[in-house]
């Protein structure tokens, strides 16, 4: 009866043990379940953070270059008109001695840092003692361009030379606008001093449209 006894006593010992083993199984491998969805979890957070990386910096391309946003280079932006306070106007003498016209080169250079536009004609008063006289256009063809910062670009002014004899209308001064521009400068007349007297019917004071004379003296 006594070893009956110690029989079943061992035969509980062992079942313990096993019942320990198993549970201690079940627990490793919830750990490792545990563990892998955790690292799963964490992949996905920085494939997150890199998909947030990739969409700040730009959209990805197919070949796997990504495209730098905000990176514009400006070179389709506008070309703003040439402005009056931008421009250093100057004129000088390009008459040919015997010509019956005297004529005037007014040039403008581009001092603004930038590249401007500029079309058509300027706006040419001349300052006499009789009064201020506004030039007439001669209808050339007004062209179009862009002055780069630093360029120039220059138009004629022609005038009838006083040769009567008489003193004429005398020149004071000359009265330039840019084109498009309502603001003038006044500058030096550089050409004769004085036009014919006329009663209208004689060659009246014109300009020409930028470009229509050349650059320098």
């Amino acid at each position: 009866m006594r070893v009956n006894k110690l029989t079943i006593a061992a035969l509980a010992v062992v079942a313990g043990l096993s019942l320990t083993a198993c549970q201690n199984d079940d627990l490793a491998a919830d750990q490792g379940d545990s563990s892998s969805s955790s690292s799963s979890t964490g992949g996905s957070a920085q494939d997150s953070a890199k998909d947030s990386a990739k969409d700040s910096a730009g959209k990805e391309t197919e070949g796997g270059q990504g495209t730098s946003a905000g990176t514009g280079s400006g070179e389709d932006s506008e070309i703003g008109k040439c402005r009056t306070d931008e421009l250093e106007v100057t004129a000088v003498d390009h008459s040919t001695e015997g010509d019956p016209e005297g004529m005037v080169a007014v040039e403008f250079t581009n001092g603004g840092g930038r590249d401007c536009a500029m079309s058509g004609y300027a706006g040419v008063d001349l300052k006499t003692n009789a009064g201020s006289l506004s030039a007439e256009r001669t209808g050339e063809e007004a062209p179009s361009i862009v002055l780069k910062d630093g360029d120039s670009v220059a138009f004629a002014v022609s005038y009838p030379v006083n040769d009567s004899g008489g003193s004429g209308v005398r020149i004071t001064g000359l009265v330039v606008t840019p084109p498009n521009e309502t603001k003038s400068v006044t500058l030096d007349w550089p050409g004769a001093a004085s036009l014919p007297v006329t009663d209208g019917s004689g060659t009246p004071v014109k300009v020409g449209p930028i470009g229509s004379a050349g650059q320098g003296g």
